[in-house]
């Protein structure tokens, strides 16, 4: 733990709290009248404003509090990205509860145990996830009902899950008049758990505090730069890390809000970006490959669409270049994770690169980028002996801030701190301007003959070939290497190539000894619940691949 040493003079500054309710009385009182849209599971769009979010709010908070939801419980919700679950965000952590939000592509077994672990009290959820409170409700022990959140017309009455709720009828029953109450700024406001790719999720339980101080840092404008002439559409589900902090960071700047609700595919984001004139957006690069073929095979143009994060999983450098060059899109590459509410760096050019020739930028704004203020980070060896900034020498990343996890819920896990810096699990460089490389997940390196391969630069170059939509690399067994690079490709539809020719593509890209030494073509990747492609199921389907010999 820090240690902090007693001033003899304190300030005599006010003590307000930083507290969640604070952002949407904000959003409220100076930007009433910004629009909040949403394409509902129902297929309509909806639209209001702060002011009546924030209304609505109160009603909801009204709600829980007859349900006898104390501070510090929890409320699970199963939601898209939509109006009702933006107030389920402040109902909830406003009112001093815990927001637990649950990601609906996990498997239904490993819901429940969320659901369990968590001790959830009431679950919110979208009529589209239905199906999947049938078959969990009976196995969620701490649950004391279910809110449907839809309309009356839209309740089921085949009376499958017992004591089920209508969202609007507890909105209609309770009063607007709610004073958000004053608590430590260090209590819990919201839980995320890990995707759990291994064993069980872990959670990682945020603060009032840290969650208001990653707003103000994820809005500044070398991070994700969002203002009230924005208008912004996360693309990020809501149940994966808080949509990146966006449901608090756009109301706290009064941009303009679009929902694009369950419909993630490229035709609908398109119709939805042009009608909205929708300005930026956030998302991993696997919805940007469906809303880049989609543009791309019907001849389409953004209107409005100058910028956007890519985080999740490292963007392509060839997808980088079509939105920036083809689409003049800004791409801001940024990286983080769960355990840190996530945003970690963001990549954005300092004034010494604006004269730099196109190929140093691009080179620049591939890497993840430098901290933001509020976070710490190096790279240090297997050791724990720090590493230089050189851009060259990599090793495992460690990180510290004030909306870093310092534990897991419940001390899943034990003491996961050394010495006082949180293991991101990533390996990666430094350069000498604080701009972070990501190489690889420790888990996904290659180790060759004693040497480490990094797969996300041989995946980098696989996804420049003309004839390739996605590539994973992984290491396969290797008799006198140990282990050998493997490139598994998805071609794009229609396209033919042969694997000499993607092995030869990486001539003069890389060093010759990382170049893989063999290609499998496959009909697709697997991805997990949030859209990151699944090594550890690739190196499972292939643990008996015998590569080609000499």
């Amino acid at each position: 733990m820090l240690q902090y040493q007693k001033s003899p003079l304190m300030g005599q500054m006010m003590g307000q709290p930083l507290l969640i309710s604070s952002i949407i009385q904000h959003a409220d009182r100076y930007f009433g009248s910004n629009e909040i849209v949403s394409r509902r599971a129902e297929g309509d769009i909806h639209r209001y404003n702060y002011r009546e979010c924030h209304r609505r709010s109160k009603k909801l908070a009204n709600a829980l509090k007859k349900l006898n939801i104390k501070i510090g419980d929890r409320v699970g919700t199963l939601a898209w990205n939509g109006y009702r679950h933006l107030e389920t965000y402040y109902a909830v952590s406003g009112s001093g509860a815990v927001l637990h939000t649950l990601n609906p592509r996990l498997h239904p077994e490993q819901l429940a145990y969320i659901i369990n672990h968590a001790e959830d009290q009431y679950l919110l959820f979208d009529l589209t996830f239905l199906p999947i409170i049938e078959a969990i409700s009976a196995h969620c022990k701490t649950i004391k009902g279910f809110i449907m959140m839809c309309d009356r017309d839209r309740m089921p009455t085949d009376g499958k899950v017992p004591g089920l709720m209508c969202y609007e009828d507890l909105i209609a029953e309770n009063s607007e008049e709610f004073e958000w109450p004053l608590f430590d700024e260090n209590s819990a406001s919201s839980l995320c758990y890990t995707s759990g790719t291994t064993g069980n999720p872990k959670g990682a339980l945020y603060s009032h505090r840290s969650t208001v101080l990653h707003s103000y840092a994820s809005a500044m404008p070398d991070s994700l730069n969002v203002s009230a002439r924005d208008c912004v559409l996360p693309v990020v589900p809501m149940f994966h890390v808080n949509a990146w902090g966006l449901p608090y960071s756009v109301p706290m700047t009064g941009a303009k809000m679009v929902f694009p609700g369950p419909a993630l595919d490229g035709k609908s984001l398109f119709e939805l970006f042009e009608q909205e004139q929708v300005t930026f957006s956030a998302g991993v690069p696997t919805v940007w490959l469906g809303l880049l073929t989609y543009v791309a095979q019907n001849n389409l143009k953004f209107s409005s669409f100058k910028r956007t994060v890519i985080g999740g999983s490292a963007c392509p450098p060839a997808m980088m270049k079509t939105l920036r060059h083809t689409y003049g899109v800004e791409v801001v590459h940024a990286w983080g994770m769960t355990e840190m509410s996530p945003l970690g760096t963001a990549g954005t050019l300092q004034t010494k690169h604006l004269s730099l020739p196109e190929e140093q930028k691009q080179a620049v704004l591939e890497k993840q980028g430098h901290a933001i203020y509020g976070v710490d980070m190096k790279i240090v060896d297997d050791a724990g002996k720090e590493l230089p900034w050189d851009g060259s020498t990599y090793g495992n990343l460690l990180v510290k801030g004030p909306w870093v996890v310092s534990s897991y819920f419940k001390n899943e896990g034990g003491d996961v701190l050394q010495d006082g810096w949180f293991p991101t699990g990533d390996v990666a460089t430094i350069d000498a301007d604080g701009y972070l490389q990501i190489t690889d997940r420790s888990k996904d390196v290659i180790k060759s003959g004693g040497e480490w391969i990094g797969t996300i630069d041989l995946e980098n170059v696989a996804m420049a070939h003309p004839a390739v939509l996605q590539a994973a690399c992984i290491g396969v067994f290797h008799p006198k290497w140990d282990e050998r690079p493997l490139l598994l490709v998805v071609k794009k539809p229609g396209v033919e190539v042969e694997k000499q020719d993607l092995i030869k593509f990486y001539e003069g890209k890389i060093a010759k000894w990382w170049t893989p030494d063999d290609v499998v073509f496959i009909e697709a990747l697997p991805l997990g619940a949030t859209g990151k492609i699944l090594k550890n199921k690739l190196r499972e389907q292939f643990k008996e691949y015998k590569l080609p010999t000499a």
